[in-house]
């Protein structure tokens, strides 16, 4: 029954905040294709709810000739980094293709960031309790540092979120996420990917 109710505030919130995005959205895909060559969204393989892959949306934030599987930058000061990919991700407005993602049942709003499939292969069986649920385009170890937290806190978090999840607490989650992106900046880039400094692709 929760999941039933978790879907249904997807698909109605969902739906609300892409038919207010997407004047925005528009604009937004203007405006990487009037800077640099290449089409505006970024597609990707991630694993989903029980290890199911899916193609997760993004607006593309570095040029089109770089390697879209290189490493994640660092700083806004990265040079494959365009003008306006520096803004979106700062203001975590690349991430609203994905909104298409929820209506179309491959995410949610609120659930742990979706990984690579490899990643998800390298978990313990606990850790893989993480897939129980969809991903997200926000989720309890976004509002708790995000790029500044490494690998192996971000998943504590995430099963923590799990074992807890609630309209209540994903409630939660949005407010502080629409709080952060205004602000914008902190945790856009990641700092340290895990504890002993392995660096994902991601």
């Amino acid at each position: 029954m929760r999941d039933v109710a978790k879907r249904v505030f997807d698909l109605i919130i969902g739906g609300l905040l892409l038919f207010a995005a997407l004047p925005a959205m528009v604009a937004i895909a203007v405006a990487i294709r009037a800077e640099s060559r290449g089409g505006p969204l970024f597609r990707q393989r991630r694993a989903g709810r029980g290890g199911k892959p899916f193609t997760m949306l993004k607006f593309r934030t570095m040029r089109s000739s770089v390697d879209p599987y290189g490493r994640s930058p660092e700083s806004g000061e990265d040079p494959r980094l365009t003008r306006v990919g520096k803004f979106l991700r700062e203001h975590s407005l690349d991430e609203l293709p994905q909104l298409f993602n929820v209506l179309m049942g491959t995410m949610s709003l609120v659930g742990p960031r979706p990984l690579y499939e490899r990643q998800a292969a390298q978990w313990t069986d606990r850790q893989r309790r993480r897939l129980d649920v969809r991903p997200g385009i926000t989720g309890w170890a976004q509002v708790h540092g995000r790029g500044e937290v490494p690998i192996e806190e971000k998943i504590e978090l995430d099963l923590w979120y799990v074992d807890h999840r609630s309209q209540r607490l994903d409630l939660k989650i949005l407010w502080a996420t629409v709080a952060g992106a205004v602000r914008g900046g902190r945790g856009v880039y990641e700092k340290q990917y895990s504890h002993d400094q392995q660096r994902e692709r991601y």
